[in-house]
């Protein structure tokens, strides 16, 4: 048995995990919005509450917004959390008297996906979030590629490839820069694109509803966003080369994309034949407890 905790901006979600991968109990929380200490203490207090129901002193994986920096040991990269700027994994393990594993939030999505998800069997995985923002992680091997930097897998903060005229200079992103991936490619980015181009003022989901009913502008912005992450995701083709491609977050729920962007990729991948799938998650939402728990080993262990 081993406990996963989803760590986001708004919500913390624990969950034990058997050996089989399935969830026997699972929590949530909100995050407290400004409060680093009150967030500790409300991880672990869902962890303690968790292990308190199933009578067990469990192995915890944690997924976090960021990373933690090999350079200070400080959460770095974690916009719209409390979390920048801390030694939160040495506080969690001090707060909970154990060793912890943790790693960035999408690269625990992929895991998960890799190890018994949609990517299951393949050598590697290149797991993407189009939610909020865009995060990504990389798995070979069954091992999560964490990167010298502690930032593999972070294609949303390069720019968007081979743009056009009218995509530059792009909009500003919450890193600083202009024409970030995320810009575009996250829900709010596809529907500021959309609404700029409409005067409408719609949510991503409102948009993707109103083009499977026809309608024509928002069919437009739809083929548009297909282009750019068919652009966005041959690249990570062309420099990682994945065999599968799992998408998550919100936009992962427009099942078009699963069509029409493979359709669309191989003009700017550089090969004859692209063999690279992309595919829906398999556990969604889940992803992010269930790959905190799958940082550690199956015989990790729990204790009574």
């Amino acid at each position: 048995m081993r406990i996963g905790v989803d760590i986001g901006g708004t919500k913390i979600e624990a969950a034990a995990i058997d050996s089989a991968g399935n969830i026997v109990l699972r929590q949530r929380v909100p995050t407290p919005a400004s409060d680093y200490a009150a967030a500790v203490e409300a991880i672990a207090g869902v962890v303690e509450a968790i292990e308190a129901e199933i009578g067990l002193h469990c192995p915890v994986g944690l997924g976090i917004p960021g990373t933690i920096s090999p350079a200070t040991g400080l959460v770095k990269n974690a916009p719209n959390s409390p979390f920048n700027g801390y030694p939160m994994d040495k506080d969690l393990e001090r707060r909970l008297a154990r060793p912890l594993r943790l790693m960035n939030d999408a690269n625990c999505f992929a895991l998960s996906e890799a190890v018994d998800g949609s990517g299951a069997g393949a050598d590697s995985v290149f797991g993407v979030i189009l939610g909020t923002g865009c995060g990504g992680g990389l798995v070979f091997d069954g091992e999560p590629v964490r990167g010298r930097n502690a930032i593999a897998g972070e294609w949303g903060h390069n720019p968007l490839p081979w743009p056009d005229a009218g995509e530059l200079p792009g909009n500003r992103c919450n890193c600083g820069k202009n024409g970030c991936i995320e810009t575009f490619l996250s829900g709010p980015g596809f529907a500021a694109h959309h609404n700029a181009a409409t005067g409408e003022h719609l949510t991503a989901p409102e948009i993707a509803d109103r083009a499977a009913a026809g309608d024509a502008a928002a069919t437009a912005s739809l083929r548009q966003y297909e282009s750019r992450l068919a652009r966005a995701l041959a690249s990570i083709i062309n420099v990682v080369d994945p065999e599968i491609i799992v998408l998550g977050g919100g936009m992962s729920n427009v099942s078009g994309l699963y069509e029409a962007v493979p359709k669309l990729w191989g003009r700017w991948i550089f090969s004859d034949h692209v063999e690279t799938r992309l595919v829906p998650p398999r556990f969604g939402d889940s992803s992010g407890v269930r790959g905190a728990a799958w940082l550690w080993p199956e015989d990790a262990g729990a204790q009574g």
